[in-house]
């Protein structure tokens, strides 16, 4: 629907809600007040301890307000309210570029976490957190992920054809901060003008390859991909860097390279668009804080009555209940469908076993089902709930319909508290 379409910059709109939960950890806190002034690129908000960010105004214009709003995950989060003033006045110094060749590895680091930078494929973890692995662990290769296995979404296409030179510098930068000797950018073989684009850059690099993929979902993980890639297994509560590598999707890169080279802090994102209820479907440049209605007016609006919108992709996106939800760092897309027959309805689980076949990480959906549903919380940790990446396989396949990635997402979240 969108992979032949070209990003397009979304104008800055009148007003944006920039959450202080757009990342994986805890909110930052934030450093400004109702009624500050601030420019493009400002930190209005720090980071609260190692695995939290910065969050920067992505606009210039005043503080209307500090208050709880609607967020893509569902919770009403803290948020700063920007009235913008149509002049886009950035800090100065920012968004300029400069050398980055003398800088130490730790400074590197420490301009990628200063610039809010997080990993752009959905999980939102913060970027400088992975790129600073324990003493021990021995960083052999990075893989830059251009799988983008979800139907419907192609920001991460566009962005390999439109800014491949920018996924290639920040490639180098992660590379040399995790004194990796190897770096692969692996994309599935149903994008190839991007394979062709891709294969021309990384001929010039030394150490540097592509690696084409088997079209496959839910090959984007990073666990899969590695597996894919490399043939390494990373086991049950490991991480990538204990089999010696890091993954990083192609707009993180991308994010690395700008915060490095240009100084400029993760202010907007490039996101996908689609689905049967927007006019126009289109990818998109858009600010961070811009919300859903805005967006998809700039696409010529709704088509019809929605039935369901989502944030993300049609698999491991979270359904939303108003437009009125403003991007974040994580928002790899928008879709709207007005299709009868979206709603599936549950049934009775027949124990048929699909979604043991299905499951990448060979886990018991339905055993994790059954027990949420029973609020049997301490046997699901025995199931291993936590290796689950949410992808979604288990619910596609489910005859009864159940709603299996919404009771592991709760079965998850009773464990933590």
């Amino acid at each position: 629907m969108t992979s032949a379409r070209r990003i397009e910059r979304v104008p800055i709109p009148g007003k944006v809600i920039i959450s202080l939960s757009q990342h994986a950890g805890k909110p930052a806190n934030p450093i400004v007040n109702p009624k500050d002034k601030v420019k493009t690129g400002q930190k209005i908000a720090e980071g609260d301890g190692l695995i939290s960010l910065p969050v920067h105004s992505s606009v210039s214009g005043e503080v209307l307000d500090i208050c709880p709003q609607p967020n893509t995950t569902g919770k009403d989060m803290l948020s700063v309210i920007i009235k913008t003033d149509g002049r886009d006045e950035w800090v100065e110094g920012l968004n300029s570029n400069r050398e980055y060749f003398c800088f130490y590895d730790d400074e590197i680091r420490n301009i990628i976490r200063d610039a809010g930078v997080a990993g752009l494929g959905g999980a939102a973890f913060p970027t400088h957190v992975k790129l600073n692995p324990p003493a021990l662990a021995e960083i052999d290769t990075v893989i830059i992920n251009g799988c983008e296995c979800e139907p419907y979404l192609t920001c991460d296409h566009r962005i390999m054809l439109e800014y491949s030179h920018g996924v290639i510098e920040g490639l180098r930068i992660i590379m040399r901060v995790t004194h990796a000797d190897r770096g692969i950018i692996a994309i599935e073989d149903n994008k190839p003008d991007a394979i062709e684009v891709l294969f021309r850059e990384v001929k010039r690099e030394p150490n540097v390859e592509l690696a084409v993929m088997k079209t496959r979902y839910p090959q984007g993980a990073e666990k899969q991909l590695i597996n894919a890639v490399l043939g390494r297994i990373v086991p049950t509560g490991k991480l990538p860097l204990d089999v010696g590598v890091v993954v990083n999707n192609v707009g993180t890169a991308v994010a690395v390279k700008d915060a490095v080279i240009k100084n400029k802090p993760l202010i907007d994102r490039v996101l996908t668009v689609a689905g049967s209820g927007v006019k126009e479907p289109k990818n998109l440049l858009v600010r961070i804080g811009t919300q859903f209605r805005d967006i998809i007016d700039f696409c010529g609006g709704l088509s019809g009555e929605p039935k369901k919108i989502i944030s993300g992709g049609p698999m491991m996106g979270i359904a939303q209940y108003t437009l009125d939800v403003p991007v974040v760092k994580g928002t790899s897309g928008i879709l709207v469908f007005n299709e009868p027959g979206v709603l599936p309805v549950e049934s009775g689980c027949i124990r048929c076993g699909r979604c043991v076949d299905a499951c990448p990480m060979k886990l018991f959906p339905y055993a994790i089902y059954r027990n949420s549903r029973y609020k049997k919380w301490e046997n699901i940790r025995n199931y291993n709930v936590f290796d689950c990446m949410e992808c979604g396989a288990c619910a596609y396949v489910c005859p009864a319909r159940l709603n299996l990635v919404q009771a592991i997402k709760i079965s998850k979240a009773r464990l933590i508290d």
